[in-house]
């Protein structure tokens, strides 16, 4: 152990005089570790939210997404384009459209989207999301059948083997005049992927009803891809945006909710920033306590100074003396955080409304990055505040410290 290290060990033991510095030394402690504590909890939220909501939105989405109107001969074009594709394990055409569900005199304009059973559900894990009847309805010969979202049929009071009526917004011509398109659906199941937007505004038919429905040209308007490693997304939505050109547009899931994980990011560094002022606050304590230390060992410092020890000797000290406090605080913060942490997300105390933040319960997720990243910081503003006071103490006159000390 060096000389300076045994001697701000001792400076941090030993009892000062006075009670004031000894609070102020415990509130710089203490000011960090709730600082430090503060931050893991919210930053562990903050991904616990995103991996949340990332996981809902890919339960009922693909990763990457081709949209164009597509002739049966298009479509095995594509499929064979996506083929050349190592990354991509599975694709299933869709027809996507909107419309008005009516359900005797309620009605609410919705999203429709025609699949492909089963290659849809190979895509995300709405096989999962099924909560009443089943999916191999869809393909039930007794006529066309419908899956709504559990959010959209509890809104308007419709159960499985109701009868619904889809009003298409393309206008038809006939005797009578020019009418709505519409046409009678049998409700065969009912899902709940956990995510709001989704159960409250999508219906799911069989491709060729909503081909026939919509009144469209084509086999499909569009194709949900599957990838083996979803970090590739970027990549491969890039390499086919290269391959369509202007024939398609080719969209991720993160472009389709773009200001949802964007609105994620601001709040996340925008609560890291005003929970680091906590910690900044701390190391002014910190420097005020080292400070007073310095007046109060004056004449230490002196003797120290007396007996050859230089000035670097002396904020070596003084510096050690701030890390010790920074370490103190920071391994406190450190535990209280993660031990915080770990109780939310062991016991999910607190609720949600789910149709404000998609979820039910509040999600943690603890990142080794973001632990390191505010122990860093942290630590190199505590730093930062141990510096002027020991330069100051390094700085005291060795014979007026021994007269006046």
């Amino acid at each position: 152990m060096s000389p300076e290290l045994f001697i701000a060990i001792r400076y941090l033991n030993t009892k000062r005089k006075g009670l004031f510095t000894i609070i102020t030394t415990l509130i710089g402690i203490l000011g960090v570790a709730l600082g430090v504590a503060a931050l893991i909890v919210t930053l562990s939220i903050m991904n616990g939210f995103q991996t949340d909501i990332k996981q809902k939105i890919l339960d009922a989405q693909a990763h990457v997404m081709i949209y164009g109107r597509m002739t049966p001969e298009d479509l095995e074009e594509v499929k064979k384009i996506c083929s050349e594709i190592k990354e991509i394990e599975k694709l299933s055409p869709f027809m996507l459209g909107q419309a008005i569900l009516s359900a005797e005199d309620r009605s609410t304009g919705i999203v429709v989207k025609g699949i492909k059973i089963p290659d849809e559900l190979e895509i995300n894990n709405l096989k999962k999301s099924i909560k009443h009847g089943s999916w191999d309805a869809l393909n039930s010969a007794e006529g066309s059948s419908i899956v709504l979202g559990e959010e959209l049929a509890k809104n308007l009071a419709i159960w499985l083997g109701d009868d619904v009526v889809l009003v298409s917004p393309k206008i038809e011509s006939s005797l009578v005049g020019i009418i709505p398109k519409m046409k009678r659906f049998r409700v065969s199941g009912i899902i709940n992927t956990g995510y709001y937007e989704f159960d409250n505004s999508f219906a799911y038919c069989l491709i060729g009803d909503a081909v026939k429905f919509f009144g469209l040209s084509g086999a499909a308007n569009g194709v949900s891809l599957k990838l083996k490693n979803i970090d590739n997304t970027g990549r491969v939505a890039a390499e086919l945006r290269k391959k369509f050109g202007f024939s398609y547009t080719v969209k991720t899931y993160a472009d389709m909710n773009q200001n949802l994980f964007s609105a994620l990011k601001l709040e996340k560094f925008m609560m890291s920033v005003v929970l680091a002022l906590i910690i900044i606050v701390a190391t002014f304590t910190i420097a005020s306590n080292l400070l007073m230390m310095s007046v109060e060992k004056i004449r230490d410092i002196g003797i120290l100074r007396a007996i050859g020890a230089g000035p670097a000797f002396i904020r070596r000290v003084f510096l050690y003396e701030g890390f010790m406090i920074a370490f103190l605080g920071i391994a406190i913060g450190l535990l209280l955080g993660l031990s915080v942490s770990f109780f939310i997300k062991t016991y999910p105390i607190i609720q949600l409304p789910s149709d404000i933040y998609y979820i039910t319960k509040v999600p943690v997720k603890i990142e080794m990055a973001d632990l390191l990243g505010t122990v860093a910081v942290s630590f190199l503003l505590c730093v930062l505040s141990a510096i002027f006071p020991a330069y100051r103490a390094s700085k005291i006159n060795p014979i007026e410290a021994i007269r006046y000390g």
